[in-house]
């Protein structure tokens, strides 16, 4: 393995034994190119060609207060294959905030835990005083790779191929641009939305294969809330309205108290993609809170949707099994704790109504596709587990919605994935013919890898498996992209 390092970063971080600022939410704030990577064992396939990046939060600075995971500043990971070979490199996302942080050697943000006034400096996102550090979300389109901020920020873009930076997506409106904005691949479109804590409250958009802004209506809601995710199918984005969102009378204070709103329903909004503010048609559901969707798609005179339905969105602190200090933290963190499961909603759009199942009982999240699929009829679906307690992913589910079986692959202890997106194999036509990719942690080793694993021979566990120069650190998001998506650009 050839590494090539590059400058230090600025950084006065001194460690700590916060739960999410140690083990393997430690922060890594070396950056480095890495060709011929080592193969562990196994062998790189020859039959994908494109790059696996995944999105991490890297706290830089001591934190002003309290810290949240999603406080870190995003630091891309990118293992790129081509010929059965594999090179590695990271880079910080040299945002704004990142940037006059360097300039100043410490922290000027306090964090999504901190309360009000914490900050020294007003957040450059659509909520006020936070830090947009684009550490939640990555995707690629139209040749560049945009880093987004669950909170609305301004959508960096960097080369995929090389994590050039290359600033702020020119097309960004000015109340952001919420993390899960998604690709269309056979369009080449990007849609997206965005939150805000005035009216109309959201907003919808369409990016066109060119990099322009095509489309930007408003969605308006009752009031500020807090969607996290969006889906579309062949005609239409579905957009949502969830109970779970800031109390009211505390947020006319600066106070960003999330709570549970049993008693109101669950709202989807459903409009062509091109579709006016008149458009949207709104279906109601029972309550409760999604993070993420899988995919969605038209069947006859309904609209079919999948994702994970949270039972306990707002869980008390985590009674066993947490540090002390953190119980509440590790609690609204856990999968276990939420209890988020793989659901699915049908709306018809000939009589409004809406109809509801789950589709498995156990506890997993983060679910991915084959995105050549995405937006239609689809069979296979993806998801993580978790390790009781934590924000750390330790197996992988594939579920065969057709059949509704599912097999499941976890990990050893101590060693913990990253969300894994679907590589197609080169020249496939099965929709499972291709590989799930992901980042571990070791934690019994301190170390690093890539594996990757034959979706249709997922029990085997993984093909090959490719030592990374560094340890990395947790983080969200993640995304593949066939070379030949971007290379035009």
């Amino acid at each position: 393995m050839k590494i090539t390092r590059l400058p230090p970063i600025v950084s006065d971080f001194g460690g700590s034994n916060h739960p999410y600022l140690s083990g393997a939410w430690t922060p890594l704030h070396e950056e480095v190119d890495a060709e011929d990577l080592e193969v562990i064992e196994g062998t790189i396939p020859d039959d994908i060609d494109g790059v696996y990046i995944r999105n991490t939060e890297n706290q830089v600075h001591n934190p002003l207060g309290r810290h949240h995971p999603f406080d870190g500043d995003a630091m891309i990971h990118q293992i790129s294959f081509s010929g059965g070979r594999a090179s590695y490199r990271n880079r910080f996302v040299r945002t704004r905030c990142f940037v006059a942080e360097q300039t100043a050697g410490r922290s000027l943000w306090g964090g999504l835990a901190d309360p009000p006034g914490t900050s020294l400096r007003p957040g450059y996102g659509a909520h006020g005083s936070l830090k947009d550090n684009a550490s939640t979300d990555v995707v690629v389109h139209a040749g560049k790779l945009l880093a987004t901020f669950y909170q609305c920020g301004e959508a960096y873009a960097l080369d995929p191929e090389t994590l050039e930076d290359l600033g702020v997506a020119p097309w960004a409106p000015i109340d952001g641009v919420s993390a899960h904005p998604k690709v269309d691949e056979r369009t080449g479109e990007l849609l997206f939305f965005n939150y805000s804590k005035h009216a109309p409250y959201m907003h919808y958009g369409v990016v066109g294969a060119d990099g322009r802004l095509k489309h930007y209506v408003p969605v308006p809601l009752p009031g500020p809330r807090l969607p996290h995710d969006m889906a579309f199918t062949e005609n239409f984005s579905i957009l949502n309205d969830f109970p779970v969102f800031w109390d009211e009378g505390l947020l006319k204070r600066g106070i960003h108290a999330v709570r549970l709103h049993p008693d109101v329903k669950s709202r989807f909004a459903i409009l062509p993609r091109y579709g006016r503010s008149d458009e949207v048609r709104w279906f109601e559901a029972d309550p409760c809170y999604v993070l993420h969707f899988n995919n969605a798609y038209e069947d006859g005179d309904e609209i079919v949707l999948d994702g994970y339905f949270q039972e306990d969105p707002t869980p008390p602190p985590l009674a066993e099994g947490g540090v002390e200090g953190h119980e509440h933290l590790m609690g609204l963190l856990d999968m276990h704790s939420f209890k988020s499961r793989l659901h699915r909603w049908r709306f018809n759009l000939k009589d409004g109504s809406t109809r509801e199942e789950r589709l498995d009982d156990r506890i997993v999240e983060f679910g991915m596709i084959n995105q050549r699929f995405a937006g239609r009829p689809y069979r296979y679906a993806y998801s993580v587990t978790s390790r009781p307690g934590w924000f750390l992913f330790n197996g992988f589910v594939k579920h065969d919605l057709e059949t509704g079986t599912a097999e499941e692959l976890r990990l050893e202890d101590g060693r913990y994935a990253s969300e894994a997106p679907f590589a197609p194999r080169t020249g496939g036509r099965e929709e499972d013919d291709g590989y799930l990719v992901s980042f571990v942690i070791d934690e019994n080793k301190g170390t690093s890898e890539c594996i990757l694993i034959d979706a249709r021979r997922f029990s085997d566990g993984p093909v090959c498996r490719i030592a990374l120069p560094h340890k990395i650190s947790s983080g969200t998001h993640s995304v593949w992209a066939d070379r030949a998506t971007f290379s035009d650009f």
